[in-house]
């Protein structure tokens, strides 16, 4: 047996020893649970214990109020201030999104990575691809190296490594993942994702749009998801960029209706110099030397998140070739009359009031590659849009396509997880 920790509020005292927590007052143990099921971490710094019971929740230091909550059946659940509480990912596919979602991860203090799929690059491949990113640079925050064929060692940290092309045999549990990220863009409805879950896994993010799973923009709807929700959608990275702004806008002076073109940077799907592309004939000419006119679901898809903007929005796309950042050009027609700095100072407000870290506001003169690392999902730009009347506005909103949207990746897990306690 390891004792863990001893703390101590008023005249409670609180002792772990391996997964079991008790509690006592004068040192007369007087309750006893598995951390699996009713303690999540160890007490953060402060002391002040995060609870979750039947129609009761909240935080405290108060020992009268901690003794009430440790009598009650469900226990006590502290905050997520050990590693033993992170919030424990795997990623399934580690192409463009699956690496910076992994960098995303393993910077961040309450998630932690724990094993990584892909059958088609070896562990050695996949350290070097890892590492060294054209657009976002070397990986400068562990030393990374490969510990054997089936683990790579970030620091001390070690990230398990699969190859299996059947997502049904990939193990999560057995590396502890609880969430999984499918990055593939292959598994991309409901039934597909699913396999998933008989690895282990207990929820799949599809980090793409889904015919069929509920699609989720932090920010716009993740309120709206439940616990029994196991399968689900983070959207397309244009759907994250044009949904805050828009809900900004639709709430305050409602969209009557709309029309979006989003110049979109290169993305691996495309042909580093013409070659065959069946069902886009286009999108099969050199990527490098042409701006691509290309079909779009973003604007559609707003409509899924939003329901009161369903069959108002649509759009098409320009591919350009720039390899990060894409930005969107809204025009739209609104309901109440306002002139483009009264849109101004709304989307400004939002910005820095409850969309504050996804919806950004900038007047300065800006380019693309400005914001290339931006994190946020959605930067307006106010200098760049214009109103033809007080009904009939264009706005224009920067978006990095690969780093913003893999943080809202990690965004969505949080909000997920933090639903389930």
């Amino acid at each position: 047996m390891v004792l863990h920790a001893v703390m101590k509020i008023g005249k409670y005292y609180i002792k772990q020893v391996d997964s079991t927590i008790s509690y006592a007052r004068d040192n007369r143990w007087k309750w006893k649970g598995d951390i699996s099921t009713n303690v999540l971490a160890t007490c953060d710094p402060s002391l002040h214990f995060n609870y979750v019971l039947p129609g009761w929740e909240g935080s405290t230091s108060d020992p009268r109020i901690l003794g009430d909550a440790l009598r009650r059946p469900i226990g006590l659940r502290v905050p997520r201030t050990s590693a033993m509480g992170k919030i424990k990912i795997g990623i399934n596919g580690f192409g463009r999104i699956g690496r910076l979602v992994a960098r995303v991860a393993l910077q961040s203090d309450d998630v932690e990575l724990v094993a990584v799929n892909d059958p088609f690059i070896s562990t050695d491949y996949m350290t070097y691809m890892f590492k060294y990113d054209t657009v976002h640079g070397k990986w400068k925050n562990h030393e990374l190296k490969v510990h054997d064929e089936k683990t790579l060692l970030f620091g001390e940290k070690a990230v398990k490594v699969f190859g299996l092309r059947n997502p049904e045999e990939i193990p999560w549990a057995e590396a502890g993942a609880e969430f999984v990220v499918e990055s593939t863009g292959v598994f991309t409805d409901k039934d597909k994702a699913a396999a998933h879950l008989k690895g282990g896994a207990k929820k799949v993010v599809i980090s793409a749009p889904s015919k069929d799973a509920p699609m989720f923009v932090v920010g716009v709807n993740e309120k709206e998801y439940k616990p029994e929700l196991n399968i689900v959608s983070n959207a397309s990275c244009t759907t994250n960029c044009l949904a805050p702004l828009a809900k900004v806008i639709h709430d305050r002076f409602g969209i009557v209706e709309g029309l979006m073109t989003t110049v979109h940077s290169i993305t691996a799907t495309q042909k580093t110099v013409d070659g065959p592309s069946m069902k886009d004939w286009r999108g099969g000419r050199a990527a490098s030397f042409n701006i691509i006119p290309s079909s779009t679901g973003a604007a559609k898809a707003v409509g899924k998140v939003l329901p009161a903007l369903n069959g108002k929005l649509t759009g098409m796309s320009f591919r350009v070739p720039t390899v990060d950042v894409s930005v969107v050009d809204l025009t739209v027609r609104i309901e109440k009359k306002a002139t483009y700095d009264d849109v101004k100072a709304a989307i400004k407000e939002e910005s820095e009031g409850s969309l504050k870290g996804i919806l950004g506001y900038t007047e300065e003169d800006v380019v693309s590659s400005d914001f290339v690392g931006d994190s946020r999902s959605s930067i307006f730009d106010a200098k760049a849009g214009i109103a033809l009347n007080n009904n009939f506005l264009k706005f224009v909103a920067w978006y990095d396509n690969e780093w913003g949207y893999s943080s809202r990746v990690i965004d969505l897990i949080r909000h997920m997880h933090s639903v389930a306690q």
